[in-house]
């Protein structure tokens, strides 16, 4: 075999992904005569480029892949690919470097990826006269070389089955590969519906954070109103013994409004309650992102390096899992602190019934406008109410 510098560039790629037609070899002996060069032409067919570390080798017939090569020479590009003429060529193998037994060998033109382009019909390395020979002296060897063609015939025929296989194999990966990738598309497209539905669910609840603030600062300017109310009833205590029978009547119209605050109350618990049942099904929703999250990162692994992309939104979608269930904690601290406003509002009312059995009011004005922040009423005023009117007598005593 040929020793160079430089060996040539070849690959374990079986026959059937070559292509034998691409590159044809012209007149080819059938046997070459020991001791002399040996000068291969070819031609280009026209869509074939040759590029630089282009190879043309002499292979034993029967090779498998192209590191089987006896020797071999580097093709000379042409200097005018486009020229007719110029797709001629011609490389020398030095008599040093050709085989020295009479088996059968061929050509094969090789790209630089290491792929057979075309080949040769096979040929020996014999005298002139060694055929005349054979076919006078020795019958036997005769029937050993068609013994050595049938046996070359089934071989060949078996590298076509596995040509055939082996192009079925690969329709197969094509057709796996393609089913792979839409399953693919299908996660991104599940991913984007996902994160679409996570952002409606937190602007939604951005809003109902902004609607809890500006109720929890209404309640605190009510509750203000209701203190300075208190102070100025029972200075009204001390001074207004006579407005009796009128306070009597404020009393009235305050039980109305309790009844009315009872009411309002019983609409916020409800509206509490749809809240929780949304917050449940955004709790759902997140869980059942996370699901798809795991299933996504179980076929991420059988996937191609283009499905890291979707881990990372997956990652993302659990981020924005964990900033809404830290939200979810902060509203309900803010509504654990509604409570405890309601329940200290409903202690006030409390007193205002129960504290001033004996005195009227200046005006009607003072029974009517003691509750006028108590809009959205209180889902805990049953748990306080027994309670509230003992506390106010205990403090007025």
């Amino acid at each position: 075999m040929e020793k160079t510098i430089e060996d040539p560039p070849t690959s374990a790629i079986l026959l059937d992904h070559c292509h034998f037609s691409q590159v044809i070899f012209n007149s080819v002996e059938k046997f070459y005569i020991p001791g002399g060069d040996v000068t291969c032409h070819y031609t280009f067919t026209q869509h074939f480029i040759p590029r630089r570390k282009d190879w043309i080798g002499i292979f034993r017939v029967g090779w498998k892949t192209t590191r089987e090569y006896y020797t071999f020479m580097w093709v000379t590009l042409p200097i005018d690919l486009n020229n007719k003429s110029a797709k001629q060529q011609e490389v020398q193998f030095k008599a040093y470097y050709l085989p020295k037994d009479d088996e059968y060998y061929q050509f094969c033109y090789v790209d630089q990826d290491g792929v057979v382009r075309g080949a040769s019909i096979p040929f020996q390395f014999r005298p002139e006269n060694e055929e005349d020979i054979l076919v006078v002296t020795t019958q036997g060897e005769v029937e050993e070389i068609e013994q050595h063609n049938k046996e070359l015939c089934k071989e060949n025929q078996e590298l076509k089955d596995s040509c055939v296989s082996l192009q079925k194999q690969n329709s197969d990966m094509q057709a796996e590969l393609q089913k792979k990738q839409e399953e693919l598309e299908t996660l991104q497209s599940i991913n984007k519906k996902l994160e679409l539905k996570v952002k409606e669910q937190k602007d939604y609840w951005e809003t109902e954070l902004l609607q809890l603030k500006e109720q929890n600062q209404k309640m605190s300017s009510e509750n203000e109103k209701m203190g300075i109310r208190v102070d100025q009833l029972q200075a009204q205590l001390s001074t207004q013994e006579k407005e009796m029978e009128k306070l009597v009547q404020g009393d009235q119209d305050k039980t109305e409004q309790l009844e009315q605050l009872k009411k309002e109350n019983d609409h916020l618990f409800l509206s509490l309650t749809e809240q929780r049942k949304d917050q449940k099904k955004l709790e759902q929703t997140v869980e059942q992102m996370k699901h798809n999250e795991t299933t996504a990162m179980k076929k991420q692994q059988e996937l191609m390096d283009e499905n890291f992309d979707l881990s990372k939104r997956l990652s993302e979608n659990k981020m924005m899992y964990n900033a809404l269930q830290r939200e979810k904690e902060r509203l309900e601290g803010e509504n654990d602190l509604l409570k405890r406003e309601n329940s200290r509002l409903l202690s006030y009312m409390g007193l205002d019934f129960d504290s001033l059995p004996y005195q009227v009011p200046a005006s009607d004005e003072g029974g009517a406008g003691q509750n006028p922040g108590l809009v959205y009423g209180n889902p805990y005023s049953g748990i306080q109410e027994s309670s509230s009117p003992s506390l106010g007598l205990n403090k007025w005593k």
